[in-house]
């Protein structure tokens, strides 16, 4: 499995490239900087040969571009079923933040805990770790201990804010111990710096940070 990341500057979310059998993209973005998004995708593949786009959650930052993308690759969307709607309808509030409306996006293949993504030469697990939206979720590899985190967690004990509508600091807390049960050596987070070799430190200092009120 070979990653690479794309935008991840100012609000917008990280942006990664997973190139297995089968190619995938996580999250993609407000949408606002699409143009620079596509020219880094097609120096490294062909838009036509994404298979997924997969989504942490229904947050704005993250899932802004997904029509574009879309459009532009065929592939089919996944995301939480939980979060589906507000992509599937346009009903994120989160846009206004940004002066912007959510496109309305057919999300083909709503995801529940437990679920796999097969990448072919990659099996990605999805798990459910509400909190900081109701629909966010991680995906673990096994394989490479790779761990997308989304928004649940970040870097040096960061996590995600639970004071948005759908927020649950309790709900975060325990997504944050779920995580601790995973071998975790690569942590690719929504935003901020990737880890690569101590990831699981990270998640131990985010439970801390998670219990601090």
């Amino acid at each position: 499995m070979k990653i690479s990341r794309f935008l991840g500057f100012g609000f917008e979310s990280n942006v990664y490239l997973i190139k297995a059998d089968k190619i995938a993209v996580v999250d993609t973005g407000t949408g606002f900087y699409m143009k620079d998004l596509i020219e880094s995708l097609q120096k490294e593949i062909e838009l036509e040969s994404i298979e997924y786009i997969i989504l942490t959650h229904e947050h704005f930052d993250h899932c802004g571009g997904v029509k574009k993308l879309k459009e532009l690759s065929n592939a089919k969307v996944c995301m939480h079923e939980n979060g589906a709607e507000v992509v599937e309808k346009g009903l994120n509030w989160s846009a206004a933040f940004f002066n912007a409306t959510q496109p309305e996006t057919t999300v083909e293949i709503k995801l529940v805990d437990g679920d796999k993504i097969d990448l072919g030469d990659v099996l990605l697990q999805v798990i459910h770790t509400p909190g900081h939206s109701p629909g966010s979720m991680c995906l673990y590899d096994e394989e490479s201990k790779s761990l997308f985190s989304g928004d649940t967690i970040f870097a040096y004990g960061g996590i995600g804010i639970t004071d948005f509508l759908g927020g649950d600091r309790l709900k975060l807390i325990k997504s944050i111990r779920k995580l601790k049960m995973l071998d975790v050596k690569n942590l690719y987070p929504g935003h901020g710096e990737y880890i690569l070799g101590d990831g699981y430190m990270h998640i131990e200092m985010a439970e801390k940070s998670s219990l601090i009120f």
